[in-house]
């Protein structure tokens, strides 16, 4: 009778003590530890693209109605690689109002120098360059401040902004806004990105 019993605690106590499954690290601040808290005349961080970007980052994006679509929401991922030096490549697969679209974006960020250029190349007809100023402050907080050439679609003189706010390690907002023909930019959604920490991987 007392082997039975002890079975039988063995058995239900197994579950227990079972080892716990593994989570993905979450990434951390590029803000250093200081040690103390940060004075006015501390020097800002440089930001580092590879540690920041590099992954993959699942979106929705409400859109309004105008030149580049139908309103409704855009559902879809952002996968960026580096290449090399200070290249990186960036995939978009996603499905909006209008259907299934790709945009492949090919990046070259200067660290020093605080700026990031990229060449768009969107399936629904849009092919266009952005350079970007890149800023911060002593909380960790980055921005990337993109503005386009003027470029044709449609018929139409379109340029795009896009500020991309990285307010944490695993998210970010991208603020759209169109101009068409010269006309004041209007806003195209805000939508926010968020790492998939169970796919991305650091190399």
């Amino acid at each position: 009778m007392k082997a039975v019993l002890i079975a039988t605690i063995a058995a239900v106590s197994l579950p227990l003590v079972a080892a716990p499954q593994e989570k993905p690290q979450l990434p951390k601040s590029q803000m250093p530890d200081l040690g103390r808290p940060t004075r006015p005349n501390d020097d800002q961080p440089l930001f580092n693209f590879d540690d920041y970007f590099l992954g993959k980052w699942n979106f929705e994006w409400d859109v309004p109605e105008g030149i580049l679509g139908p309103s409704g929401t855009i559902k879809g991922s952002i996968t960026y690689k580096k290449v090399e030096g200070p290249f990186f490549q960036a995939d978009t697969t996603a499905t909006g109002p209008g259907g299934a679209f790709t945009v492949k974006e090919t990046l070259a960020y200067r660290k020093e120098g605080k700026t990031v250029a990229r060449w768009l190349v969107d399936s629904r007809g849009l092919t266009y360059q952005q350079v970007a100023s890149v800023g911060g402050d002593l909380g960790g907080y980055f921005n990337l401040y993109y503005e386009s050439a003027p470029f044709s679609f449609k018929g139409k003189t379109l340029r795009m902004k896009n500020m991309l706010r990285l307010v944490s390690p695993i998210r970010y907002r991208n603020q759209t806004s169109v101009s068409v023909d010269g006309g004041p930019f209007a806003n195209y959604g805000n939508p926010w990105f968020e790492k998939d920490m169970a796919t991305t991987s650091r190399p």
